[in-house]
């Protein structure tokens, strides 16, 4: 079979995301006519429910809670999250377990074979999520977690409708797509509501787009302080307390992710399972075991050893502000180095403004990818926009494997690490540590 017509000649993962990534003439194209096409062809449609989670920050926190909490309940969940890592494998996960190669090959197939029947070109995560929903169909899975790829309303999730939809939080990110005020991104993210079911809002400040959406089309929007929040245990520092549709629920431990922001995200996902109750019924301790069971890669993760090494794929302002505070409250250290590499088309300044107070020194670092950064773009932003090196000159370097390195070599046992800026950064580093470690 040819390349041009029917999938990769190699039949292996590789190949297959190698002939997807060059399938269709833009990397992101906004719209449903097409995926939602291929879908009818495919015959695709979805016998279990379905959970939408968008947002701006907190998706993948989110989506990673319930998934752990509805498994120690007993139930087969499919969980489909974006970017990965270091494994395409990663997005696509069935009862906790990521995909094989085998069986992506085998539903890429599927899609590629409904693709040339429709007569469509299809983006990689257009092609991405029909594969996952097909493996997830023909798993027999009691749920579906969907993560929101980009903005909502024409995402290629929302090709599938929202038992519960959850939104995490607005803030400013992919301008280019999704419009550049608080109020035409939110009215893109609420576009994953649905009439007459429950759309669960944990962000603070909701702009009124979202509200009046929500009331358009009659969806029963559920805002965080309003139908559902969040309490701390006076009695117990450990403990938080929840209350929502379903009741109250105290005594909570707080989730295994680290960070203060995570009661929210907690808050919102025991608020959709509130919500799916009758189907989904859960138990306190399927809660419980599942904020302590819950594991997250690259989200505010203090790795073991000294010096201190921070990961976090923190890429907009309001990540970048959240890392702050947890830095903050991480203890003194005598010096922080920043590894931080970032895509060119994100908000480079104002992520580096979010966290010049914690970083002592900075380390530039550029992605090789089409959209990454290269290091001294990196560091002309910082200039441009008044961060420092702490005293030290910003040093620049061509990966950030090899900002890294330097900052082992540099960094004393009562210093600290903080690799962010992207999903490439993040995973770079790993990379590196894991052909340290395992030679």
């Amino acid at each position: 079979m040819r390349e041009t017509d029917s999938g990769p000649k190699s039949g292996t993962l590789s190949g297959w995301l190698s002939y997807l990534e060059h399938l269709h003439p833009a990397a992101i194209e906004m719209g449903l006519e097409r995926v939602n096409r291929v879908r009818n062809k495919m015959g695709l449609a979805s016998s279990f429910p379905v959970i939408i989670v968008g947002g701006t920050n907190g998706k993948g926190s989110t989506c990673a809670m319930m998934e752990a909490i509805l498994s120690c309940a007993g139930y087969r969940v499919g969980c489909y999250t974006s970017p990965h890592l270091l494994r395409y494998n990663e997005r696509v996960r069935i009862s906790r377990q990521e995909a094989s190669d085998g069986e992506l090959c085998s539903a890429f197939d599927v899609v590629e074979s409904a693709r040339i029947g429709s007569g469509v070109s299809l983006t990689y995560f257009e092609f991405g999520t029909l594969a996952a929903m097909q493996l997830f169909d023909q798993a027999g899975v009691d749920v579906a977690i969907l993560e929101v790829g980009l903005g909502g309303r024409l995402d290629a999730v929302n090709i599938f409708d929202a038992d519960c939809a959850v939104l995490t939080s607005i803030d400013f990110d992919h301008m280019d797509y999704l419009g550049d005020t608080r109020e035409k991104i939110g009215f893109e993210k609420a576009g994953i509501f649905r009439s007459g079911r429950a759309a669960i809002c944990a962000e603070p400040d909701i702009p009124a787009s979202v509200r009046h959406h929500a009331h358009a089309i009659g969806a029963d929007l559920m805002h965080m302080g309003e139908h559902f929040g969040y309490s701390a245990n006076a009695a117990d520092a450990t403990l938080w307390g929840y209350w929502g549709p379903g009741g109250k629920r105290h005594s909570l431990p707080h989730p295994a992710l680290r960070g203060a922001y995570q009661l929210r995200n907690a808050s919102a996902c025991l608020a959709a399972l509130d919500i799916v109750r009758d189907r989904l019924p859960v138990t306190m301790s399927d809660v419980r075991q599942g904020l302590l069971d819950v594991t997250l890669t690259g989200r505010f993760q203090v790795l073991p050893g000294r010096p201190a090494t921070v990961l976090d794929v923190a890429h907009n302002p309001g990540a970048a502000h959240a890392l702050a505070i947890n830095l903050g409250a991480m203890g003194r250290y005598r010096k922080t180095y920043a590894v931080f590499a970032m895509l060119k088309d994100k908000d480079i300044a104002g992520v580096a403004r979010a966290l010049a107070g914690k970083v002592d020194i900075w380390l530039t670092a550029g992605i090789d990818a089409p959209r990454g950064a290269s290091a001294n773009e990196v560091k002309q932003a910082l200039e441009a926009a008044g961060v420092d090196g702490g005293g030290e000159a910003i040093r620049a370097f061509p990966h950030p494997a090899v900002a890294y390195a330097y900052a082992c070599e540099q960094a004393a046992e009562n210093d600290r690490i903080c690799i962010f800026g992207s999903f490439h950064t993040v995973a770079e580093v790993l990379r590196y540590r894991n052909k340290v470690e395992h030679g």
